[in-house]
Formats: C-alpha cells, structure tokens, sequence
C-alpha cells in the first residue's frame, strides 16, 4: 500500500449518497486521479491517502483508496488555497487572499482562537467572522474526531454516522461504553462495537459488554424467527458469544429488564426472555386483533340467511361452480365476522372462495383492498381475482422516513388507517410480527379482515409464526379448505404435495405429465441436466423462458447449496460476452442480463418505471427482501448498477451496496414462499435433517405451478416426508392472545 499528499484540485464525480468519489489530487510532483469512498471531502482540502495504483481500461493510471484523512493546511499557499475553494461558506477567492496576506501563518489560529480580528479585513463584518470561526471549528472538530476514530480502525463512512449520533459526546462514549454504537448506529453490531472495546482496553467481563451481548443474542435469534428465548438457551448463546461462564451473564438479564430493555415472562416453568420491542410488537398486535375480532351476537333471520343465500346460489350460477360445505361456511362467516381466517392446501379451492367472498361484498357496495407480503404473490393474485392487489407495504403506503434495520414507517396507521370496508390478505405465512402490527394499525374497528393462508407453509423469513400462532390460538373464526377439487386432482403436484403434508409417499413411475423424479447420484451429472432442463427441455414444456424456470434447493452451501449453483448456471444461462459489462462485488460476478434478488428490506432505496421515450412516469420508495429482477446496465462510471424489478420498476445500486443483491439463478426454498413459477426445479442428494424435513419439502413441491422436477435421490426425497422435525420457533403470540382474551 502506498501514501500520498496533496490538495483536492477538483471533484470529477461524487455519490452523495454513499460518499463514491473521483476526484483530482494535486502533489508536490504530479496530478493524481483518486477513486474511492471520499466522504464529507470538499475542492481545496489537503488529504493524505493510502491506497494501491491501478490501471483502468478506460480511464488509465490512477489511485484507488483504501483509506484517508483530512489534514490542515501548513503554509501559506494552502491556507490560501483551503479558503477560496469554497469549503467555508461567504468566503472567495479575493477575500482569502485578503485574509492570508493579512495574517499569513496565523490566519487558522486566528480564525479559531481570536475570530473577532478578521472584522479588521475589509468585507467582513462582526457577524460575519463569527459565522466563519463556527464553520472552521465544526469541520476541525470533524477532523480531528476523524483522526480520533481512524485509530480504532473504525471507516470514514461510519466515522461520520458515528459523529453525526453523538457530536463531541463521541470522545467519552467511546472510552466509557463503546457498545452503545452497536444500539444506536445502523451498520455498527456487537462484534465490531466489541472490536472497538477490545482496542480501548475495555475489560472482557465489564457489565456494558456482558449487556450489549445479551442483546446481540437476541438479535441473532430474531433472525432465526425468534421472537424471545427461553433463559437458559439465551444465556448459554450470550456465554458462548462473551467467552464468560452463564453465571457471570445471568445478573445483568435482571439489569437489563429493569431498564425496560427485557422483557422477561413466564410459560409454565419456562422464563421467556424477550427484547423489549419483540413483547410490545406481540402484545400490541393481540390487543388490535381481539378489537377486531367483532361477531354478530345475534343469530340471523330466517329472511336473512335466506337472501343471502340466494345471493350465493345466483353467483355460483353465473360461475358455473357449486361451493362446497366448507367453502359456503367461509363465505357465510366472513359476513358474520370482522375478523376471519382461510386455510387451506393447494387445490382446496382458497382462490375461488376469495372470489366469491369479494363478489360477495362487491354486490353490497363494499370497498374492498387486495394484498400480498410480495410484489410476485401480488401479482398473482390480482391475476387469480381480477382485482388490483398490492404488497403490504405499497398498501400501508411506506414512506421511507427509516434506515434498514429499523422497523418501517408506515403513511398508514392508527391515525390514518385504510379507507375500506373489507381488507384481504393473502399469504399470511410469510407475514412476520413486525409486518402483523404495521397491517393492524391500519385496519380500524369496523373493518373486516380476511387472512388467508397456508400453515404448513414455511413460517416468515422475519420473527414470528403469526398464520401459525393465530390458527393455534383458538380465539378467532378458521375455517381449514380440506377438499381436492377434481380438476386440481388431475395434477399430480397438488395430490403429491397433500400426500407429503400427510406424511405419504409418493410414486415415481414418471408417468406423470407434471411431476417427476430423475434419479441422479452425481452432482456433475444434476449439474448438466439442470442446465439442459432450464436451456431446452422445460421452457417449451410450460410455456415459458429459461428466466422464469427457477431452481430451488434446501441450502446455501455445500455443492448443491445456492452459492455455488448460481456460479455455475450464471456460467453457462448468462455467459460472458463483449457486449455484456461485468464487475466484481467481493467474491461475487455480476454481469448485464444476469437474475438477481433483493437479500434485505430496503425502504429508502428508491425506484422509478421510464416510458418508452426514457421519461420517468412514476417513481416510489422500497426494494424488499424476495423481490427479484434482471440486471440491465453496469456503469462503471456512476459506479452504479442498475436492476429492473417486476412492473419495470428500475432501481441504481451503488458499487458500494451491492451486498444487498445477490445471483437468483438458484435461491433456497425459503426465499421462495409467496412465489410460484411454472417449473421448479429441485436438486435433492443429502443434507442436514433439520434443513432436510416435510415442512420444507412442501413448501418446495407447492411453488410449481406446472412442473416439478426433482433431481436427485428418491431415498432422500423419502426420508424427508417420514422427517417432520421442523426448526422450532421461539414466539408468544398465542399466550398474548390468551392473556388479552382473559382480561
């Protein structure tokens, strides 16, 4: 690595979004063209920076930068310089001059020290000084809290969030508890907060450190869909992570709740401990649920239910369908009810009791909203009712005021809930507690709410099992579709996947026209066929693209985990071409054309759709976990990458933010709830049990909408039905619903 100096002559380029700049530096010898994350920088500053030379194809010799910092002027002409490039506002060029050759050497001590004597310059004023010595003594207690940071090893990126948070507080919150950074800054979490700690000389068993890591345990767990753990697992998880015995851990969980940071609760003789944001989100979420939950107390009139159904008798007729039993009796109660919930398998009909429900409420003069967790799940069902559905979040109308990380904020709420009479969710399975509470404030009293959903889907990517917990909780109306219809009988998908939930084996004749099993033991031999079946055999079979065929499997590692299947079919569906640009993010390729996913919820990243002629016709606020799209330019320039989500929607991605996109050649099973493709394609050798079970099989089996192939080892595919061990979840709303019911 080496180290230049010099000033900033000019600012070619600069994102002042994430702080990418190109910029020329201006040495004693030369003038150099540096590229890097130049945060908070202005033209005329002296910078030292560390970094390698490089060659660039287009733009030649040039430095790209690791690290740098800002250092003050020490002579003259760079005083001079620094004043009249505009960095401090109400002074140019003349006026620096003036200024410099008036107290020469002087002139930032004075400027700092003695601000009033620069009203002895011609052109400034009293007041004017005065606002010129902040401006200097807020960017030199930038610097130097810069330089105070850099010897931590701490970035200039998070340096500014770090000064931005706490100002000149900074200095004693690093030496007291550097772990408040890991609850305050976005970006910053326990293992770097204890990184920091480490360096300050901190001692491993301090009370701040033991609290912060019981807390990271927590937020650990909350990734895994926990919404609390029991206390002798959080305090094994905590020991482990500090390094310390569980009884050195165990009196700070009573610190912690006393400071309302714990929750702590009891199940039977189990202690739950929660995050304090995880009880609240559960409680708050049983207390709008039994408010909804609004029933007729009084049974209908003979004329009532007679009209209704006849209402019911005329639409079956101008469908051309008759409900069955329990179809009717979920119609019959979402009438009765303000709160309702649809279960069912594939094939048992949920798609066309909604529509009855909606044709239902639509011929009384009801306002009725559609939604899905899912940009893909709402676009089917818009397809599948004829009526507009959204996701969630465009429904509650997200307004972007947060950072990733933070619960979202919603224009849609308790304030200024949904103007409907009847709300319709579907895919409730994939909806997490966070999502529960957000949908709920919006929904007022009086509003009827259908949730409809499979539960032995996959529980949420997020924490929580909330289809799951409700259904369990025995507090609101269910009604469970159990009937195959006979056209969905005749597919061997829908028979199989109902077969699997029942823990039956299934046949692999191969006879089947939607379903089959090619018995593969060699991964190089499932490689190829993969690669045939995605390029030539499957997309004239279901009438489709080689894109829209997706591969899913249980796993991110291993030979037939996502990660390495997405280099190989990135590989042979996507190859590398002159007219395609590419750029390497990490140990990640990505090139023009290539099929990728949004790995995290972003809800300040924004999107705009461009008419034919390039002209943005309508722009909005969100990229979720799940949303997947196609790559369509590489800017090597901006620095930028560009992807087109479903309805065109394009979004730029920094370089620097590319960790939140990755290859969706491939992706797990998980990331595919709420999706369906016309043929799924699943790798199956050997795996873990607890990854390779029913559950996760099922979910697999029900994303296809016309073909299944799965590749692989039939004894596998047979150990995972008889496997019904699922990952337990860690969750309270049910006990919340019962305490609320019991109050």
């Amino acid at each position: 690595m080496e180290q230049i100096k010099g000033y900033i002559d000019h600012i070619i380029f600069q994102n002042k979004e994430n702080g990418y700049a190109v910029l020329m530096l201006v040495t004693d010898d030369d003038e150099i063209t540096c590229v890097g994350s130049f945060k908070n920088v202005e033209a005329g500053e002296t910078l030292e920076i560390q970094g390698t030379f490089v060659e660039h194809p287009v733009y030649g010799h040039q430095m790209k930068a690791e690290r740098f910092r800002v250092v003050p002027p020490d002579d003259i002409v760079s005083m001079e310089r620094y004043l009249s490039s505009g960095a401090i506002k109400g002074i140019g060029e003349a006026l620096a001059k003036r200024i410099v050759k008036a107290f020469k050497e002087d002139t930032f001590r004075i400027i700092e020290q003695e601000p009033e004597r620069l009203a002895e310059i011609k052109g400034i004023s009293e007041r004017k000084a005065r606002e010129i010595a902040v401006q200097m003594m807020e960017k030199k207690d930038m610097r130097e809290a810069f330089v105070f940071l850099q010897q931590y090893g701490i970035s200039n990126t998070l340096a500014v969030k770090i000064y931005n948070q706490y100002g000149m507080n900074l200095y004693g919150i690093m030496k007291e508890n550097p772990y408040r950074l890991a609850e305050d800054i976005i970006g910053v979490g326990f293992r770097l907060a204890d990184e920091i700690a480490s360096k300050i000389g901190i001692h491993t068993d301090s009370d701040y450190r033991i609290r912060s890591g019981i807390l990271y345990a927590l937020l650990q767990a909350s990734g895994e869909g926990h919404t609390y753990l029991p206390e002798e697992v959080l305090l094994d998880r905590a020991a482990m992570l500090l390094g310390l015995a569980p009884e050195a851990v165990l009196p700070q969980l009573g610190n912690l709740a006393m400071d309302r940071k714990l929750v702590i609760k009891c199940k039977g003789e189990e202690k739950c401990v929660y995050a304090g944001s995880y009880y609240y989100a559960e409680l708050q979420c049983a207390r709008m649920l039994h408010d909804l939950n609004i029933t007729m107390e009084r049974e209908l009139l003979p004329c009532e239910e007679q009209k209704i159904d006849s209402i019911i008798t005329s639409m079956e007729r101008e469908e051309g369908l008759e409900l069955d039993e329990l179809q009717r009796k979920a119609v019959l109660t979402s009438l009765r009810s303000g709160l309702m919930i649809l279960s069912g398998g594939p094939g048992t009909g949920k798609t066309t009791t909604i529509n009855m429900i909606i044709r239902y409420f639509e011929s009384e003069g009801m306002d009725i909203l559609l939604a899905a967790p899912t940009g893909r799940a709402a676009k089917r069902m818009t397809e599948t009712t004829g009526f507009e559905a959204r996701t969630i979040h465009r429904l509650l109308e997200i307004n972007g005021s947060m950072e990733e990380g933070r619960t979202a904020g919603f224009e849609r709420n308790e304030e200024n809930p949904l103007e409907a009479d009847v709300v319709i969710i579907d895919e409730m399975s994939m909806v997490d507690i966070h999502l529960l509470k957000a949908l709920l404030s919006a929904v007022s009293v009086g509003t009827r709410l259908i949730m409809v959903g499979d539960m032995n889907q996959l529980p949420s990517v997020g924490p929580g099992q909330v289809l799951h917990d409700l259904i369990e909780s025995g507090s609101f109306p269910v009604v469970k579709l159990e009937k195959i219809f006979r056209q969905a009988g005749e597919s061997d998908i829908v028979v199989n996947a109902h077969k699997i939930n029942r823990g039956e084996k299934i046949e692999f004749t191969n006879k089947s026209k939607d379903f089959f099993l090619l018995e593969r033991n060699d991964v190089n031999v499932i490689y190829k066929h993969m690669i045939q079946l995605i390029r030539e055999k499957l997309p004239p079979y279901v009438d489709a693209v080689p894109y829209d065929i997706q591969v899913l499997t249980p796993m991110r590692k291993g030979s037939l985990g996502v990660e390495v299947l997405n280099g190989i079919l990135q590989e042979y569906l996507n190859p590398p071409s002159p007219e395609k640009k590419e750029y390497m993010s990490g140990e990640r390729l990505f090139r023009e054309g290539d099929k990728v996913m949004q790995i995290k919820n972003n809800y300040q990243i924004t999107w705009e759709i461009l008419s034919r002629y390039g002209i943005p016709i309508d722009k909005g606020m969100g990229i979720f976990n799940g949303d997947m799209g196609v790559v369509k330019e590489i800017n090597d320039t901006a620095q930028t990458v560009t992807v087109e989500y479903d309805e065109h929607r394009l979004v730029e991605y920094p370089y620097i933010q590319l960790d939140e996109i990755e290859l969706a050649y491939a992706i797990t099973i998980h990331k595919s709830q709420g999706s369906e493709y016309p043929a799924v394609i699943l790798p199956l050798l050997t795996g873990p049990k607890m990854l390779f079970n029913r559950n996760l099989l099922y979910t697999a089996v029900t994303r296809a909408r016309k073909c299944v192939t799965i590749l692989g080892s039939s004894a596998t595919v047979c150990e995972m039905i008889d496997n019904e061990k699922e990952n337990r979840r860690y969750t309270g709303l049910k006990e919340r619903i019962a305490e609320i019911e019991g109050v």
